[in-house]
């Protein structure tokens, strides 16, 4: 890892704050998250985990498990931007949780080149996958 400047950390963590306040928007019970993509010190989109346009804005089933169609942040993010006129090409993610191992494959088609995040997700297959990727992590703890 990169040391990173004071002043590269200090915007580090003013992006994850507002990801953190993007994810209030979700209606998931057990875990809410929120994602950024910035590029040129830009918001180009933002996404929190939820269900498809349309559907219920109900995460969990009637047993406290997630649905197998809940969208991840980081998901909703790169399919935002995908539908805007903005490339995602050289920018960075952020995140609440560190991306699971099939956002990691969506960041890494999407041309996004470094993911900062806060929390842990409890596997790390997505984070190992981006290392072999050369994207750039950056766990802010």
């Amino acid at each position: 890892m990169n040391k990173i400047s004071d002043k590269q950390l200090n915007l580090d963590k003013r992006y994850l704050e507002m990801a953190k306040i993007w994810s209030e928007n979700s209606y998931c019970e057990r875990r809410k998250v929120g994602a950024l993509i910035i590029k040129d010190k830009m918001i180009i989109s933002d996404g929190y985990n939820g269900t498809p346009s349309g559907f219920e804005n109900l995460c969990e089933d009637e047993n406290n498990k997630t649905k197998a169609y809940v969208l991840h942040a980081e998901a909703n993010a790169i399919t935002k931007v995908a539908k805007s006129n903005n490339s995602s090409d050289s920018s960075t993610l952020y995140v609440t949780t560190s991306p699971c191992l099939e956002c990691a494959k969506l960041i890494i088609q999407a041309g996004i080149i470094r993911v900062v995040f806060t929390e842990r997700y409890r596997l790390d297959e997505g984070v190992k996958l981006l290392e072999r990727a050369n994207i750039e992590i950056v766990h802010v703890g």
